[in-house]
């Protein structure tokens, strides 16, 4: 029997599905969650063990700090002992915020800054030279050395290159006792009139001393030394009188040719999110939305009245339409003309607006009319938009308007003294682009570039940068960069990153939780991972992992399997062990462990229908000039180690290209030369892992549009008409059928100042989200929150006889979503789920038989036997012709499918090439292939 301190011991767990169920897990010890999607493996470990972990953490707060951040209720258990902090490191944890990287979620970049800060070397930004620093008596030594015996003049600069006519600076001047400046490099006695011209630039320097440097006169050059600094903000200048010549001193940063200075290089200098370090242009974000043109005209062969111009096509506005029939007359053109065929002329002034009069000789009356043409133009009118206050106005504007790099910076986000500063030849843009695997290899040799002194200073600073590169390269991704946007990471990517950065905080005696860290990995880079999670436990932390990985749940301690089926049929523990133990098991999971069950590999491999689409010269990001066919007609598997150009190639590239093509889609394409064989297939339908909503509101029976089906089967009840209810009554977004204490959400959002949001049920309809009188109707005994309530497996059942809403639910039940509730909150659904959804969305609609399908890692979430399920719904896809492209890590579906085109071979720069491409067992051969290694287990 384990002593107390030894487990986590649970007792009567009851959320959502949980059965009543009690356990007791190992402490200090590498734990899986694991069973068939929905069975409850995150209901109890993040609402149930991290939801108590996080009400207890609140319980610490003292009174007057909760009475903020409200009440957190106790999850549906009886009790749970031994548990330490928890720290759950989700999917859905990736930061929006632009300025939000991989460098800053990581801290890397904060001691990247101090490095910089501490043993970085300026350059000048006007001559590239090295910019030098002196102290007052190096300046003297430096005099006395170079100079000695020569007569010069110490001035102080004090106007750079700006514009004014100075008189009160001359005068000010004067009364300070000063008789002569030098202006744009002459030198000129102050005079009461002294007055310069204010509309060009002007340098002014004040003539501090004139002076013959010698030893005897060293303490009067010292005094004048001194105040030339003072008036010159830390510069001054010497000039040779023998030949005119200049030099620059200064106690700061300078470059000694042209006299710029640099003030003294800070942590922040280096920030983009501060003042003091931020591109003063695009204010440290590197980027800049203008409006394009391009996006403007939508099709130059039509005409204005036809839609030619995009944001007007509505008749958004009556006033512009008269505005532009006005530069017609003036420029002969109308409305109905194709905009192809209108003069240049008359393009600009639309684009870009015309103040002008108009005279039109009204024949009819025999007099003439004078205009006033005052517009300011289309892309005029967009910049204005996109700076209003009203979001969706705001949204609207952006359609029209690309991202570009920042003039001033060039994306660095960095001002132009901060860009250049060096470390080993490097500035911190530089490095910060580098794949981490680069950067890394260029930590290491930072020391043979610095001196003694430097290298002093910074050993513990490339101690801890080369510590924390370590662990990111561990969890598999070493391809990414510093720089990269963290609101471009993959839930995958993100997860793994956390745990990285967790890692490096060397806590102890701490409980994790992760949710599916192996989602967009290589089979190559997850013994790394497991590797990562071992060093968490080893020393001393407690994680558990919801996993489906084979090998995850090979080298676990400890190994628990929910189930044995989904949603109501799940929620108990089947098995609980180590992984013998489990094996030793006969349900679903060892099934699938011990080589009980499998998913078969076809005997026959389809060969298409001979059409291809190829791609030719794809260089967007890593990729490599490459020219990629795509068969069509059968299921294509896209492969590579993770950061190899997949995403890049199908969900940047070829998608964006098809769907300009058939929808006219606004995201442009990476670049590419050619595309061909697209009128070989009649539209295109990409499934990702995006969520199907933002907001609790949205849920799998709105997105389907099962649930208007649902609201006008409950209008159309006697109950409903005699009390003259229309569909909307039974809408919880619409006032009138809802709830108006939660406003139909079920939910009340409480805000916690220092944590995420808490959820909690409403009081008044308790979480039914309707009010009485709209719950009183029913169909089959059930009300309109009843069936909100139903699993989709119930609903199948329950709508059997209405075939329109059967239809739908009988989909989703198809991609082994049976488990899913129809309202259940779009915020709680991972991403495979929502891809699920979106997929069965699209299934439940007449197929054409010739449609493309783009799928990104659709098993995510899926147990072994939710991924045979999902295989069926995509074979009966591909039998009816269609052709389905999957990007995927996943070797069960990687095994199944007709063709493969595996990128790589590495990931970030060293990736992005066509490493081979066939069916299966022709990729095998391929000795550079990581994917061919893993696969021939899997095919042997």
């Amino acid at each position: 029997m384990k002593s107390q301190k030894d487990v986590i011991a649970i007792h009567g767990a009851r959320v959502h599905n949980l059965k009543n169920i009690s356990l007791e897990i190992p402490r200090n010890k590498f734990v899986i969650f694991t069973g068939k999607s929905g069975s409850g493996k995150s209901s109890l470990a993040f609402d149930t063990i991290h939801a108590e972990g996080q009400r207890r953490y609140l319980e610490t707060f003292n009174a007057y700090a909760r009475q903020f951040l409200g009440n957190m209720h106790r999850p549906e258990v009886d009790k749970i002992s031994g548990l330490s902090p928890v720290v759950a490191i989700e999917q859905k944890t990736t930061s929006k915020n632009p300025r939000s990287t991989v460098g800053t979620i990581t801290e890397i970049y904060d001691y990247l800054r101090l490095l910089y800060a501490r043993v970085g070397i300026a350059y000048s930004y006007n001559s590239g030279k090295k910019m030098v620093r002196f102290t007052d008596d190096q300046i003297i030594d430096l005099l006395l050395k170079d100079l000695n015996g020569k007569s010069i003049n110490i001035l102080a600069p004090i106007v750079r290159s700006r514009k004014g006519h100075y008189a009160e600076l001359f005068h000010v001047l004067a009364k300070r006792g000063y008789l002569k400046v030098r202006v744009d490099g002459e030198i000129m006695e102050i005079r009461p009139s002294l007055k310069l011209d204010r509309y060009k630039n002007h340098d002014i320097e004040v003539v501090i001393d004139r002076v013959k440097v010698l030893e005897k006169n060293k303490k009067r050059i010292l005094s004048s030394l001194k105040l030339a600094m003072n008036d010159g903000e830390g510069v001054m200048m010497v000039i040779d009188l023998e030949n005119d010549s200049v030099r620059y001193f200064s106690r700061s940063l300078m470059c000694l040719e042209t006299g710029i200075a640099y003030a003294k290089p800070e942590p922040n200098s280096f920030s983009f999110n501060s003042p003091r370090g931020a591109c003063v242009s695009c204010n440290g974000l590197g980027k800049y939305k203008v409006v394009d043109e391009k996006k403007i005209i939508r099709d130059r062969d039509l005409s204005i009245n036809k839609g030619a111009i995009a944001p007007i096509s509505n008749n958004i506005s009556d006033w512009i339409l008269s505005q532009i029939e006005l530069i017609g007359k003036k420029y002969k053109f109308s409305l109905n003309t194709p905009f192809c065929e209108i003069p240049s002329i008359g393009v600009e002034s639309i684009m870009h607006g015309i103040h002008d009069t108009l005279k039109v000789n009204l024949k009819s009356a025999g007099i003439s009319k004078v205009y006033k043409l005052r517009f300011d133009g289309i892309v005029n009118f967009i910049e204005e938009q996109s700076k209003s206050n009203v979001k969706s106005v705001q949204k609207w504007a952006h359609k029209y308007m690309s991202e570009l790099d920042c003039k001033s910076c060039g994306g660095s986000r960095l001002n132009i003294e901060s860009s250049h500063f060096k470390v080993a030849d490097k500035s911190i843009y530089e490095v910060s682009n580098m794949d981490i695997s680069t950067f890394a290899q260029w930590v290491n040799s930072i020391e043979y570039s610095l001196t003694e002194n430097e290298f002093k200073i910074a050993r513990q600073i490339i101690k801890e940068l080369s510590k924390r590169l370590s662990f990111i390269i561990d969890v598999g991704l070493s391809y990414l960069s510093l720089n990269r946007r963290s609101q471009t990471l993959s839930g995958g990517e993100a997860q793994r990153i956390r745990l990285a950065t967790q890692i490096g905080t060397r806590l102890t005696n701490v409980l994790y939780i992760l949710d599916e860290p192996s989602i967009g990995l290589h089979q190559r880079d997850n013994l790394k991972l497991i590797d990562s999670l071992k060093k968490l436990r080893d020393i001393g932390n407690s994680v558990i992992v919801v996993e489906h990985d084979k090998e995850m749940i090979q080298q676990a301690d400890f190994i628990v399997d929910l189930g044995p089926g989904a949603g109501i049929h799940g929620g108990d523990i089947v098995v609980q062990g180590e992984y013998k133990v489990i094996l030793k098991d006969n349900h679903i999971t060892a099934a699938y462990l011990n080589g009980g069950r499998s998913i078969n590999v076809p005997k026959k491999r389809r060969k298409g229908n001979g059409k291809y689409l190829k791609i030719q010269g794809a260089q967007g990001n890593n990729l490599k000039d490459i020219n990629v066919s795509i068969p069509l007609g059968l299921l294509c598997c896209v492969t590579g180690v993770s950061g190899s150009g997949k995403s890049t190639l199908i969900n940047e590239t070829l998608y964006p290209i098809l769907n300009q093509y058939f929808f006219r889609g606004e995201k442009e394409p990476l670049a590419y030369k050619s595309i061909s064989g697209l009128e070989n297939i009649d539209k295109v339908i990409a499934v990702d892992q995006s969520p199907i909503g933002r907001t609790p509101r949205s849920n799998p029976a709105t997105y389907t549009g099962v649930f208007s089906d649902i609201r006008n089967l409950f209008s159309n009840l006697p109950e409903a008409k005699i009390r003259g209810y229309k569909a909307g009554r039974f809408s919880f977004n619409v006032v009138g059928g809802r709830c108006e204490g939660c406003r139909g959400g079920g939910k009340k959002i409480i805000v916690m100042n220092f944590l995420p949001d808490v959820e909690v049920h409403c009081e008044e309809c308790n979480g039914k989200r309707y009010n009485r009188e709209s719950l009183e109707v029913r169909f089959k005994g059930k009300s309109i929150s009843d069936v909100l309530n139903l699993t989709i497996d119930q609903a199948v059942d329950f709508f059997e006889k209405v075939p329109a809403i059967y239809q739908k639910v009988k989909t989703l039940q198809n991609v082994g979503l049976g488990y899913v509730t129809l309202g259940q909150s779009a915020t709680t659904l991972s991403g495979g789920e929502a891809q699920r959804i979106k997929l069965a969305s699209e299934l439940s609609k007449k197929s054409t038989g010739n449609t493309l399908y783009i799928l990104d890692e659709p098993t995510t979430g899926l147990h072994f036997e939710d991924v045979q399920v999902f295989l069926d719904v995509i074979n009966t896809l591909v039998d009816k012709g269609n052709s389905v492209i999957i990007i995927e890590h996943n070797l069960d579906v990687v095994k199944v499918s007709d063709y493969i085109i595996d990128i790589g071979k590495e990931g970030g720069e060293k990736g992005g090439y066509i490493v081979c491409n066939g069916c299966p067992e022709e990729i095998l051969s391929c000795k550079e292939s990581y994917t061919a290694k893993f696969l021939a287990q899997e095919l042997s």
